[in-house]
């Protein structure tokens, strides 16, 4: 099988034997793949500059299974400038697409979102807000997508004044006495969040709170690389 000139960001990519790289590959048609770039590392490649995460590609492979091979790679529009917070916000968009997504599972939407987030993350300062949006899109896009606008049981339309319980992979229910704060959210949270309006501090806060448990199914046991680097980052800064 051959596939020519397909829209594609790098995700991940590592040394492989001496000389070539194992590419992660977001594409718009063919979802997660891995291809191997053979003679990348070496000097005179032109093609170890293009090889980058951020980078809109048009890529070219061929092969079957698991792990094909790169043929020819070129740009496909200006390069995504990420720095500092927001360089760090790539990353863990990154290992999330990597942790979450199946191989050869096609999600073109999630393409496009994963494009769009890029660009709003342009900036000195991360907007909290594009990343909690960015996980609930993903959700949705590989089904397990949140119903935030009625209880799980009783199908009632959640109410901004009532506190709701979350149950992983199921929904929500009213909150009792007997809930744990960590699993519960406020309906002004919850309702706010399928609007995907998050001025709130509050509100955004338990976004982040709620999408935490929600991925956690998907993640498994190991901790995020990137979240890990995102808290060094943030110690080093409140020692300076």
């Amino acid at each position: 099988m051959r596939i020519s000139l397909q829209p594609a960001f790098v995700l991940h990519l590592r040394p492989y034997r001496e000389t070539s790289v194992l590419l992660d590959l977001l594409t718009l048609d063919h979802g997660r793949i891995s291809l191997v770039a053979r003679g990348v590392r070496q000097n005179k490649s032109r093609l170890r500059p293009i090889l980058q995460p951020f980078l809109p590609l048009l890529v070219s492979w061929q092969g079957k299974g698991d792990l094909g091979t790169l043929l020819t790679v070129e740009p496909n529009g200006y390069p995504t400038r990420l720095i500092g917070e927001c360089l760090l916000s790539g990353l863990y968009l990154n290992e999330l697409l990597m942790r979450v997504l199946h191989k050869h599972d096609p999600y073109p939407q999630l393409y496009t979102i994963y494009q769009g987030t890029l660009l709003e993350l342009q900036g000195a300062k991360v907007e909290e807000k594009r990343l909690r949006l960015f996980e609930k899109k993903l959700l949705e896009e590989v089904g397990y997508g949140l119903r935030l606008d009625c209880e799980v049981s009783s199908q009632k339309p959640l109410e901004a004044e009532n506190d709701y319980h979350f149950l992983p992979e199921h929904g929500f229910e009213l909150a009792s006495e007997s809930s744990h704060i960590a699993t519960s959210f406020s309906g002004k949270s919850l309702l706010a969040l399928a609007r995907e309006e998050l001025e709130d501090e509050i509100c955004l806060r338990d976004a982040k709170r709620l999408m935490r448990l929600a991925l956690a199914p998907l993640l498994g046991q190991s901790r995020l690389y990137s979240r890990q680097l995102f808290m060094r980052k943030v110690k080093v800064s409140s020692d300076e």
